[in-house]
């Protein structure tokens, strides 16, 4: 039975307090991608803690074998651990937990610790004029570019080249990496979380800049001296981002990330095949493929 004050009829133009503390929770429908509920500081603070984790998490992962491997000498060099066939499957391995704790990162921050729906606050849906097939057949363009400038001035061999072509298993896990959670984790982080805080205070013009070039210059000491590279990584990042400030949707920007990474995926798969059925001049030159995959890393 209704008390007094249960049943009593309210004033005109009061509000029950209860609706409102369930919609002050309850995750809203019509979320702006363009206006997310968090700001610039969140989210170049959840950038960093990203690049943090990246370089990390897969340390933390290696050091037991370090410690056990390596154990009463002074310190492995660093030439020691890249000519290390373990100690570089370790580290690529521990890409996927550093991926992971990414995620969950971005999910506090996207979510407001669960009150909005992230697939609507990063903008995870199609717009209506640039579907899947539109973002694949821009995938496979990209790509092929991306090979163009890489042959014509990407010769200068990097590093990160080197590791992957450390053992087989190193090639394999770099493309599991590349072809799963990379495109997912790359394109929140850049043209979901912080394109969308920048251009809000920048506006869109300066906030493609500043993702486009905070995307590549991560990966410029990696790919360092090879310029095709590099121009390659700036031109997708550029692409990716300016999908994003015109369509306001994240979805084709992971869609067209996922395809390129898959292709790459396949290719580093079946490189030892391709090799074998087709000679190349120099068999001790790198494959032009290779220059693509450090870029996930």
């Amino acid at each position: 039975m209704n008390t007094p004050e249960e049943s009593a009829p309210q004033e005109p133009g009061s509000v029950d307090p209860a609706i409102v503390s369930e919609a002050s929770i309850a995750p809203s429908h019509n979320i702006d991608p363009d206006n997310p509920p968090w700001g610039v500081v969140q989210a170049f603070l959840t950038w960093a803690a990203s690049v943090v984790l990246l370089w990390l998490v897969p340390q933390l992962c290696a050091l037991p074998y370090i410690a056990t491997h390596y154990r009463g000498m002074a310190g492995p060099t660093r030439e020691m651990l890249l000519a290390d066939k373990t100690f570089i499957v370790i580290l690529i391995a521990g890409f996927l937990p550093a991926h992971a704790l990414t995620l969950l990162v971005t999910w506090a921050v996207s979510s407001r610790l669960g009150k909005f729906r992230p697939w609507r606050t990063l903008g995870l849906s199609w717009p209506r004029k640039f579907g899947p097939w539109k973002s694949v057949g821009l995938a496979v363009l990209m790509f092929l570019i991306a090979m163009l400038i890489i042959y014509t001035f990407g010769q200068q061999e990097t590093e990160l080249e080197r590791i992957l072509r450390s053992s087989r298993t190193a090639a394999i896990l770099t493309a599991i990496v590349a072809s799963t959670t990379a495109p997912l984790v790359e394109e929140i982080i850049y043209r979901g979380i912080l394109y969308s805080a920048l251009q809000r205070v920048t506006g869109a013009a300066l906030a493609v800049a500043i993702v486009t070039l905070l995307f590549a210059g991560l990966h410029v000491l990696q790919y360092w001296p090879n310029f095709g590279a590099i121009s390659a990584i700036t031109l997708l990042s550029l692409v990716l981002t300016v999908i994003r400030a015109r369509t306001g949707r994240l979805l084709p920007c992971y869609m067209i990330h996922l395809v390129f990474n898959g292709i790459q995926s396949v290719l580093i798969v079946a490189d030892p095949y391709i090799r074998s059925v087709i000679e190349t001049p120099q068999p001790e030159a790198a494959p032009a493929i290779i220059h693509f995959l450090t870029r996930f890393l």
